[in-house]
């Protein structure tokens, strides 16, 4: 199909509190409660029709910019920023089709995001957002599915100066064949501070719901976890013999180790490593491990090569895929990966996508790839969008934490959860204890998400919200 071109109209920004049921600790941060940003996009196409489009994401402090200087708050106006000058650069631009909406924006956006003191993932978030919600809108408009509508391209992507490393890849011809999966595994986070036996548990929540490893393996039935590592070689091998006690017990899991930019250097990440060989209780946990992500503090990552780690285990980019040629930098330092997440973007996926493909053409199947993570992505739009997102690319298995550590649509009106469980019920059951992410055998069933939009049938109540406030950024 000819690329459709469209005018964002104008949008509107709400968010809503939520709390999580566990603590989780992810590197420097531990986290105990949030906020989820949810913008609906109005746009007019060029033979005159509306439509309306929606997304949402959390807005995540300590992810995006761990500067410890900064507060919470500060971390979520950041992001609130970087919403608001995506919408005004979008209002701005006129008509243009969705991917030319992102690409002949994003070094415009960048530079407006530096100007005040925004990184570049930081800058992403706002219009990963943005255009998500421009999507959303456009393939309701076409009554197409984010499955159907990406096949047949109808984002318009295409070579572009954005990615000028692929001026000569075939987008259309790389969508065409997209997947179709209907199922995915859930890779299940174990976080820093997350209890692995019940006597790492004195209190319990009593939710009815699983809260230590032990309980969580039973209750899932999970082949595949992400295990966070804090920096501290001794007392994160001690940490994996612990998790490997219980992980042991299953045959043919697979397993993949996150940093969080936790280790100072490529070398202190390969030292870890080599104390794991050392410990012949990780044999079957280290064997299982698929690739380490971000083991190195942003700052350095791209600056060092990564070939001491690189050559025991694949080493993925997550935190420091800012800058939209990262993936590009981090090959020539020894990377094989670079992360998917939908708060990055759903253009920045599908380039890095095409860059894996491009690149392996050379390089033999397999050597370049994307890891599908997790951004505490809630029940609703958030984690059925991601969900798409990953399935197109044909992504195996995908971290899925929000559904542990937050309950459901905790925070949401009943109705709403209700809403969203009869009209997916491949993919949310009630147990008793609400709706939530139905995950049996460790796998989540997605053929739902194959509905006009992007991958959700019904729509938040944006009522039970409050209006987003202006950002308070650049601080006084």
């Amino acid at each position: 199909m000819s690329a459709p071109r469209f005018a964002l109209l104008g949008t509107e920004r709400r968010e809503w509190p939520f709390r999580l049921r566990l603590p989780f600790r992810f590197g420097a941060a531990t986290v105990t409660h949030g906020r989820q940003a949810v913008v609906k996009a109005r746009i007019r196409l060029e033979d005159g029709r509306e439509a309306l489009g929606v997304a949402a994401e959390t807005l995540a402090a300590k992810w995006f910019d761990k500067d410890p200087r900064l507060t919470d708050a500060q971390n979520e106006d950041q992001l609130r920023r970087a919403l608001e000058l995506a919408e005004e650069a979008a209002l701005a631009a006129g008509v243009n089709t969705a991917f030319g909406h992102f690409a002949d924006a994003w070094a415009a956006c960048e530079a407006a995001c530096g100007a005040e003191g925004l990184n570049p993932l930081v800058a992403a978030y706002g219009r990963a957002l943005l255009d998500r919600a421009m999507l959303d809108a456009l393939l309701k408009a076409h009554g197409a599915s984010f499955f159907a509508g990406m096949r047949a391209n109808i984002g318009g992507m295409a070579p572009h100066a954005v990615c000028a490393d692929l001026g000569c890849f075939d987008f259309t011809a790389m969508l065409r064949g997209a997947d179709t999966a209907r199922t995915i595994q859930a890779r299940h986070t174990v976080g820093l501070v997350d209890p692995i036996t019940a006597a790492d548990q004195p209190e319990r929540v009593g939710d009815g719901l699983p809260e230590t490893l032990e309980e969580v393996q039973v209750a899932y039935g999970h082949r595949y976890w992400k295990l966070k590592v804090g920096g501290d070689i001794g007392a994160d091998v001690d940490r994996l013999c612990r998790i490997a006690a219980v992980l042991d017990r299953a045959p043919g899991y697979r397993a993949t180790l996150d940093g969080n930019e936790q280790y100072e250097d490529a070398e202190g990440a390969a030292a870890l490593w080599r104390a794991m060989e050392a410990e012949p209780r990780l044999d079957r946990l280290r064997d299982s491990v698929l690739f380490v992500e971000q083991p190195v503090k942003r700052a350095r990552a791209l600056a060092v090569p990564m070939s001491a780690l690189a050559a025991s285990r694949p080493v993925v980019v997550d935190e420091s895929d800012g800058p939209m040629d990262a993936f590009v930098t981090a090959r020539a330092m020894g990377y094989a990966g670079v992360s998917t997440k939908a708060c990055k973007g759903v253009w920045r996926s599908l380039v890095n996508h095409a860059r894996c493909r491009a690149w392996n053409a050379e390089a033999g199947p397999g050597r370049f790839f994307m890891s599908a993570e997790d951004l505490t992505t809630l029940a609703g739009l958030c984690v059925q969008g991601d969900l798409a997102l990953v399935a197109l690319m044909g992504i195996g298995h995908v971290e899925r934490n929000g559904h542990h550590f937050v309950a459901g649509f905790e925070g949401r009106p009943p109705a709403e959860a209700a809403a969203f469980a009869s009209a997916h019920p491949d993919l949310y059951a009630d147990a008793g204890h609400g709706p939530r992410l139905r995950i049996g055998g460790g796998m989540l069933a997605i053929g739902s998400l194959d509905t006009p939009g992007l991958g959700a049938r019904v729509e938040p109540d944006q009522s039970a919200m409050a209006p987003m406030p202006k950002a308070a950024w650049p601080p006084a």
